[in-house]
């Protein structure tokens, strides 16, 4: 039997409705959004959500998720020192520290903080592969399944982005922080990320794989051509990091004579498939190539901020018609609506202005923010989501009406009471396919979920 969800406002794409009712089929496919009165006689189950106002749910297109253990424990220049290169040594000894079932538990407290925010879809950006030591485990995919495990118990969808690891970068010795990355062929790295589809096979709606060259300074140049032009041939998305610190374009131009943007140009490797993450660091010329290109930027700026990596100019980007998505990265903090905010704020704060984003075209500030967290998300990591409308997956979240960040918005200034100043406490329902993963503001598993972690990151020996 379908099912009918009935809030007292919906979110259509531009703005919200009142007296809509949205109607789902039993494989969890948007059938129809009617009136409310018209939907009721319908012969199916009505769930009504009365002082809630639902939306798409929104798609984080970049995680690291063992990374949540480092929250809180690297903001001191005596742990992690002044900058973006020496936090990497804190990361690496937590990349390190974790057996592929310990990274389970770890992704299901990551993915689980996701789905209380709102997030129905995440792309994993994955790149333990090896043990502590560096060799590869009977199934060189386990601790990809595992995260993949953690995705479905929570009940979100999962893009797995596996990303291929060579070197620690031009003319660099190895970094043995890095040893449980490293797969140093593209034969290799292609034979294990074809078995991973294989594995996934039958559920892709899901759970599904894209290719991710982790960056220029990690992937040369001829193993980067291989595992692209196959990741084209099977239309996969590619991921990867591109201009986040200006140190990495002076590499790039020292070993190929380019910055990363060029060369990617040069190479054929831009393409709508492809996200850019942060390309903060990007001249008007190369704005210009990733717009000519269709790419999109994947934008993290609760990271970007944490790290100093500086500021991206997203204005810029916009009007060139480069569409943006946002992740989560470190998982410093997990809001997209967070990212969404801080994406603007930062702008203002640079250029002395208000609302930088809100002069671009003939879209709304709030819109275009809340597109990056949804639709351009989801174009990013190949998302059957995205959207409510028939024929997508009810992929969907509530928000309280009567939570103090948002009570008393009008219909017609909710979404920018929700972009710029929405609490987390507000989100109560989740639903992927339909079905609710978050019901008034609790995830089933919350508690044992929260409590297996707890121990491990505090005795992780145990």
């Amino acid at each position: 039997m379908s099912v009918i969800y009935q809030p007292e406002l919906l979110y259509t794409g531009h703005t919200f409705e009142a007296n809509k009712a949205i109607v789902i089929a039993d494989n969890g496919t948007i059938l129809g959004i009617h009136d409310a009165q018209a939907a009721n006689t319908e012969p199916a189950k009505v769930i009504k959500f009365p002082n809630r106002a639902m939306l798409p749910g929104m798609i984080d297109v970049h995680s690291h998720s063992f990374q949540r253990t480092i929250r809180g424990t690297v903001e001191s220049r005596l742990k992690a020192g002044p900058d973006f290169w020496s936090w990497r040594d804190a990361m690496y000894r937590a990349a390190n520290r974790f057996t592929p079932d310990q990274l389970y538990t770890v992704a299901r407290m990551a993915f689980l903080e996701m789905a209380l925010t709102g997030i129905t879809t995440v792309g994993e950006f994955h790149y333990i592969h090896r043990d502590p030591k560096g060799a590869p485990y009977a199934n060189p995919n386990e601790i990809a399944l595992q995260i993949v495990r953690a995705a479905k118990d929570i009940g979100i969808r999962i893009a797995l982005l596996r990303v291929a690891y060579v070197r620690a970068g031009y003319n660099k010795p190895p970094d043995p922080g890095q040893i449980r990355f490293i797969e140093p062929g593209p034969e290799e790295y292609l034979r294990n990320t074809e078995s991973l589809r294989t594995e996934l096979k039958g559920d892709e709606k899901s759970a599904w794989v894209g290719v991710a060259p982790h960056s220029i300074r990690a992937v040369p140049l001829d193993y980067l051509r291989e595992v692209t032009k196959w990741a084209q041939s099977q239309k996969l998305p590619v991921h990867m990091h591109v201009a986040e610190q200006p140190a990495e374009n002076a590499a790039c131009v020292e070993e190929y004579g380019c910055t990363p943007f060029h060369l990617l140009d040069r190479e054929g490797i831009l393409n709508q498939n492809f996200t850019a993450i942060h390309g903060i660091h990007l001249s008007a010329e190369e704005i210009a190539v990733v717009a000519r290109a269709n790419a999109i930027v994947g934008a993290c700026p609760t990271t970007e901020r944490n790290l100093g990596d500086g500021i991206l100019p997203a204005d810029e980007l916009m009007r060139a018609g480069v569409r943006i998505a946002f992740g989560s990265d470190s998982l410093t903090q997990i809001d997209p609506l967070e990212n969404a905010r801080e994406l603007e704020y930062n702008l203002r704060l640079k250029k002395l202005e208000r609302a930088v984003l809100d002069t671009i075209d003939s879209a709304g500030l709030p819109q275009r923010l809340f597109a990056c967290a949804t639709q351009h998300g989801a174009e990013s990591i190949h998302s059957p989501a995205g959207s409510l409308e028939p024929g997508r997956p009810a992929d969907f979240f509530t928000v309280d009406l009567n939570d103090p960040s948002i009570a008393g918005s009008n219909p017609d200034e909710l979404l920018a009471a929700i972009v710029f100043g929405l609490s987390k406490t507000a989100i109560r329902e989740v639903a992927v396919s339909g079905q609710l993963i978050v019901n008034n503001g609790r995830h089933s598993q919350q508690e044992s979920i929260i409590t297996n972690y707890s121990a491990l990151v505090r005795h992780p020996g145990s």
